[in-house]
């Protein structure tokens, strides 16, 4: 198995975005937003880091490729803080069919890679609280918890 990153294509990135804006909004709704404060930050969001459809500069979506085979993608860009040397992943997705056979610690070894050769020190994310398989994933590759919202509705 040999997995590979690669510049996504123009016209895929067209549809990466609308899937991709979907399932953030999707993911902020089952994190507790109602589907307006979900949308509106989507919107603001992709405006900032996507806008016209084109990565900001410093970001850089790609598709993961196992044995030139697409299998999922990574968005990769600076942290949202601008703190310096950090890279930060936006989102990464590994094709449901393809879970569970090591794509995604490939994708996010080969994510380290890229920032460490554009002279990044450190690579950041945010994952959702309920998404356990990639915390699980992210604490088996060393990544530490920095921060941690919590949310109890009230009834």
């Amino acid at each position: 198995m040999t997995v590979t990153l690669e510049p996504m294509p123009a016209a895929a990135l067209a549809i990466w975005m609308r899937v991709q804006r979907s399932a953030y909004i999707e993911d902020r709704m089952r994190a507790g937003d109602d589907e307006a404060a979900a949308t509106r930050n989507a919107d603001a969001s992709y405006e900032k880091y996507v806008p016209g459809g084109s990565p900001a500069a410093g970001h850089d979506v790609l598709l993961v490729s196992e044995d030139g085979r697409a299998v999922g993608s990574l968005w990769l860009g600076p942290h949202p803080s601008g703190l310096e040397g950090v890279g930060y992943v936006w989102d990464v997705q590994i094709d449901a069919a393809e879970r569970g056979r090591g794509l995604g610690r490939a994708a996010m070894l080969l994510a380290e890679s890229h920032v460490r050769s554009r002279g990044g020190s450190a690579l950041a994310l945010n994952v959702f609280g309920f998404n356990t398989a990639a915390r699980a994933l992210y604490e088996s590759l060393g990544y530490e918890t920095t921060s941690l919202q919590m949310r109890k509705p009230l009834v």
